[in-house]
């Protein structure tokens, strides 16, 4: 069913005043931990183009540099762009931040609903996947979320192993993703397009994208050797934030 703007206020504000009461458990706020500012709207402020940690070169030989100018000025700016495109159509919704969007796309309105999956999803997956890349990065996960790892899915080489696979079998463009269910368990999934596992309950903790974009001038369709190169440039100092973050709320 269609919402149209009082509708939407309606619900806006029903949600508003239960997450201020502390009935929705996790709270819209909780999942909107770790990542940058700049994915955020505040007031009438539009979302912004965060910029990358390091320079466009900072990745290779893993990552190379044209890749990361074009996936960051290119991609993610048209995905900014296009968010803030449609939430004009609604200023009401500007007192959102994109995460808070994405958990609630239910109650957006539908005309505008598909743009801001694609597009809120895109800004919010690529403002973190910036922030767990790092040069010099890579090697084994730190105590916290490399002991979760090895809990949950028997080591840290079977993790890679079934993240490798939900990246190589998401068919046509996805990411890969380790998750926190609300219950506080690790889990691997695979979205498509630039889905958000916040529109399914779901924190992400890490995520890799498998766009061609993100990968085919330097490997062209060799997926799997893109994913097994990106695991040196992770950055687990940021993932463990992530997670130990997580955990907290």
């Amino acid at each position: 069913m269609t919402l149209n703007r009082r509708h939407f206020l309606t619900l806006l504000g029903a949600t508003t005043g239960a997450a201020s009461c502390g009935v929705l458990g996790f709270s819209m706020q909780s999942w909107a931990i770790g990542l940058s500012p700049d994915s955020v709207a505040q007031g009438s402020e539009t979302f912004t183009l965060p910029p990358l940690p390091y320079d466009y070169n900072a990745l290779e030989p893993y990552i190379d540099a044209e890749t990361m100018q074009f996936h960051h000025d290119k991609h993610h700016a048209a995905y900014v762009k296009n968010l803030n495109a449609a939430i004009d159509q609604y200023p009401e919704l500007k007192v959102m931040t994109a995460e808070e969007l994405l958990r609630q796309i239910a109650t957006v309105p539908q005309e505008i609903r598909q743009t801001v999956i694609n597009n809120g999803g895109g800004h919010v997956n690529h403002s973190m996947f910036w922030e767990i890349m790092t040069p010099n990065g890579g090697g084994t996960p730190p105590d916290g979320i490399g002991t979760a790892i090895r809990q949950t899915f028997g080591s840290f080489e079977d993790f890679q192993k079934a993240f490798n696979e939900a990246g190589a079998k998401r068919f046509g463009s996805g990411w890969a993703w380790l998750v926190m269910t609300p219950d506080g368990k690790l889990q691997i999934t695979s979205t498509a397009n630039q889905d958000s596992p916040l529109m399914q309950g779901l924190y992400p903790i890490m995520g890799n994208d498998v766009w061609e974009h993100a990968y085919y001038l330097k490997y062209r369709n060799k997926r799997d050797e893109y994913l097994n190169a990106w695991w040196n440039v992770v950055n687990w100092e940021t993932v463990n934030q992530r997670y130990e973050q997580a955990m907290r709320q």
